[in-house]
């Protein structure tokens, strides 16, 4: 079969800055992040960037099915060309934050999100499925070292933020290897790592709307007091918010990235209870 760097030659593929297409080509590494994501054949697979198909067809050879989320329409002959192996794939040429989540999960009873994401849309898509998913069991994302980071960081850490709350309330995230930038083509300008993220728990709505109320609070400015910033936003007075706080059995004068998720849990039980 040619090379990826033959494909896209032959169908005049042009990468578009827009959509931080960076392609992954190394065998090796392909392998690698499929079994990161430890898929069998009795697994569904949604994979957000199919880019040149090189991930994509690696989880094809492991997957029962492969649904392949792809924006960018200039790729569907590279695609169509290297996918044409396989008939466990179904490519959806469209942009994965368009779709509603039930548009997404239909018909699906679990899942397996993939993905090689680009720095614009990292959060966004991440977020989406693990704040609203109940059907995802396990993603596993390659982004950018700094935002991984993020991802598996501890409470009071710098990189400790609002989406690492979002992941360790519903589950866990470990690094699972670091990737130089020289294994993509074209070659970005940073290095990346991959991710994986477990799912456990699944919330309430009601909960997991209140903890996300929480959590936006207390990281709406980290130079002021978790007390501050619950004031800010919810509208107490001081004395209301360091009572909830109290009740909470968190120090008055934290700063709202020194909570667990545990902790985000409690405040915001305790603080939507004051509020009724």
């Amino acid at each position: 079969m040619e090379t990826l760097k033959e494909t896209l030659v032959r169908e005049k593929f042009s990468f578009k800055k827009k959509f931080g297409q960076n392609f992954i080509s190394d065998g090796n590494l392909l392998s690698a992040i499929a079994e990161d994501a430890a898929i069998t054949k009795a697994d569904t697979v949604i994979e957000i960037g199919c880019g040149g198909g090189t991930l994509t067809a690696a989880l094809c050879e492991r997957a029962g099915k492969v649904i392949g989320y792809e924006i960018d329409k200039d790729l569907i002959p590279v695609l169509n060309a290297r996918l044409a192996d396989y008939d466990n794939v179904e490519l959806r040429f469209r942009d994965v934050m368009r779709d509603s989540l039930a548009q997404i999960e239909e018909g699906l009873d679990s899942y397996v999100v993939v993905a090689n994401l680009p720095y614009y849309i990292t959060t966004p898509v991440i977020m989406k499925f693990v704040e609203e998913s109940a059907k995802m069991r396990r993603m596993v994302v390659m982004v950018q070292e700094e935002v991984a980071d993020r991802l598996v960081a501890s409470p009071g850490a710098e990189a400790y933020g609002s989406i690492t709350a979002a992941i360790s309330v519903r589950g866990s995230a470990t690094v699972t290897r670091k990737v130089p930038r020289k294994m993509f083509y074209p070659v970005p300008g940073v290095d990346s790592a991959v991710v994986r993220i477990d799912l456990t728990t699944v919330l309430d709505q009601a909960i997991a709307k209140n903890y996300r109320a929480v959590v936006r609070a207390a990281f709406l400015s980290r130079r002021k007091t978790l007390c501050n910033n619950l004031m800010q936003t919810f509208s107490l007075t001081r004395a209301q918010a360091e009572e909830v706080l109290t009740e909470a059995g968190i120090p008055l004068m934290c700063r709202g990235e020194t909570l667990s998720s545990q902790e985000f849990l409690t405040l915001a039980e305790k603080l939507f209870l004051q509020k009724q």
